[in-house]
């Protein structure tokens, strides 16, 4: 198993959670993440990896912090509960579908990084980069070493 830091970017829509609700609470556990391809990401994670905080579904979409993978993933309790948005009836504690990680503050930027203007560096950022691919909608998704470094140069 690899030891090497990896990045991530994760999505959230401010008004669900936003990188002033991680800041007050410190560490919080990512739930609710129900695509597999964005599972099978977070199944990846290892504490200590790099968090590019991105707010969703609002004014100005973009980058507005950092935070780092808190934990190994572990099965993500709102599957289980009836009550939850996120409850899967097909999901059981012997074989939970659904994984999930903790994530800790780290630091707000001083702006917003918007997507617009990350956009505009696609040809650093390279075309796999999935936040910038047409018809991408990952709430969680890879980040190479030279796009963290990029990304965070543009603040």
């Amino acid at each position: 198993m690899s030891t090497r830091k990896r990045y991530w970017l994760m999505k959230t829509e401010p008004d669900a959670f936003s990188i002033d609700d991680l800041k007050r609470v410190g560490t919080e556990p990512w739930t609710g993440v129900r695509n597999y391809q964005a599972r099978n990401f977070m199944r990846q994670m290892q504490v200590g990896d790099g968090v590019l905080f991105y707010h969703s579904s609002c004014e100005v979409p973009g980058i507005v912090g950092v935070a780092k993978v808190a934990c190994a993933a572990y099965p993500d309790p709102t599957q289980f509960d009836a009550k939850s948005d996120y409850f899967d009836p097909k999901s059981t504690p012997e074989e939970p579908r659904w994984q999930m990680v903790d994530v800790s503050f780290e630091r707000k930027f001083k702006r917003v990084l918007p997507l617009e203007e990350i956009k505009r560096h696609s040809a650093e950022l390279g075309e796999e980069f999935a936040l910038i691919r047409r018809g991408s909608r990952l709430s969680v998704l890879p980040v190479t070493a030279a796009q963290w470094k990029l990304l965070l140069s543009l603040e």
